[in-house]
């Protein structure tokens, strides 16, 4: 084979490879098809970003073309959607966008609804409707005001049940007396509502779409899963054997429990399958920055999947196979950890953490 004929062969190999690579990157863009443009407005574009994708009825069909801050404050941030020329048969001048988040803490998206058949069609540059994205934040605040109102009404109830407790004369002023009587029955009114307004928010909380990406995809329902096989405290003894990770080593992103890099956790998987152990506990701690409570059901959410990793991979006894998510932690420095630490067989697991 002559010199010029591997050159050639070279050189028409990396132009198939060029053109392959443009033509997928072209059709991830839509360079290759008919689009057209619709804009939205937000009063806060949560973290949505040039490029991001853009999906109908779930498909992607579209990508994040542009995002323009307002003139002025009292103005909205104006998102441009580039959008396939085939769904202008379904989105219509109805539709509404809403930006939601892949899985627990992913990355941003815009949704896209259907339009209804009557709806006037969409023309280039013509501007949708939109919804306010929903934070969990928001919905974490909105429960501690719930459950402050519920601790004030139990305490009105619980200050009336003591007097009632405490003989026949103040039972008689109670029946008697209409306006104590009035008082006592409005603020059991009070309590019912105030219960039925925390059920309500913490099923909202529980199938809210920041999380329910994250659970249906492991077959999960709510966030007491991820504590399922969780334990209080680690044992005092000394361990048998310990793996460290860093966690945006193994994780897709540090704010993320979606894994990169399973097969850095083959080494201690290999270890639980031939060696006798009495208990392993994957432990996941963070540093100091960030939200407190999204830390810690961040860690919770590490070690779960950790754990479901190793029990699905290797034969071992995954009875014996703890977790137990720390949250934030001062002797930590950057993104956070994870540790995967073995005791002995006379080790027996501490009691459960209460959720």
């Amino acid at each position: 084979m002559s010199k010029e004929f591997r050159l050639g062969l070279f050189i028409v190999s990396t132009l198939l490879i060029l053109a392959a690579g443009v033509f997928i990157i072209g059709s991830k863009r839509f360079l290759f098809s008919s689009t057209y443009m619709v804009k939205t407005e937000f009063q806060n574009a949560a973290g949505l970003i040039d490029g991001a994708v853009v999906r109908v009825g779930g498909i992607q069909k579209g990508t994040v073309n542009r995002i323009n801050l307002p003139a002025s404050p009292d103005q909205k941030v104006t998102v441009e959607l580039k959008l396939e020329g085939k769904t202008r048969r379904v989105v219509k001048k109805d539709s509404v966008a809403t930006i939601r988040s892949e899985g627990l803490l992913g990355d941003k998206y815009v949704e896209v609804s259907f339009g209804s058949p009557d709806a006037e069609s969409l023309k280039d540059g013509d501007t949708i409707a939109s919804e306010p994205p929903l934070e969990i934040s928001d919905l974490i605040k909105k429960t501690d005001q719930i459950l402050d109102t519920a601790k004030g009404t139990i305490q009105n109830v619980e200050s009336i049940s003591e007097k009632i407790n405490q003989g026949e004369g103040t039972v008689g002023a109670l029946i008697n007396d209409k306006k104590l009587y009035q008082q006592a029955n409005a603020t059991a009114v009070q309590a019912k509502n105030a219960a039925t307004a925390f059920d309500e928010n913490m099923e909202a909380l529980k199938h809210n779409f920041l999380l329910r990406g994250f659970f249906k995809k492991r077959g999960y329902d709510d966030s007491s899963d991820l504590t399922k096989h969780a334990i209080a405290k680690l044992p005092t003894e000394p361990p048998l054997r310990k793996f460290v990770y860093e966690a945006d080593k193994i994780f897709d992103k540090p704010d993320t429990a979606k894994l990169k890099n399973e097969k850095a956790l083959n080494e201690a998987g290999k270890f639980l399958e031939t060696n006798k152990f009495g208990l392993a506990v994957v432990t996941g701690y963070t540093g100091m920055k960030g939200d407190t409570e999204e830390n810690r059901v961040l860690t919770q959410a590490w070690t779960m999947v950790i754990r479901d990793y190793l029990s699905e991979h290797f034969k071992l006894d995954d009875t014996r196979l703890k977790t137990i998510g720390l949250g934030k932690t001062s002797q930590t420095e950057g993104n956070g950890k994870v540790e995967i630490v073995v005791y002995s067989t006379s080790a027996n697991p501490p009691s459960r953490a209460q959720n």
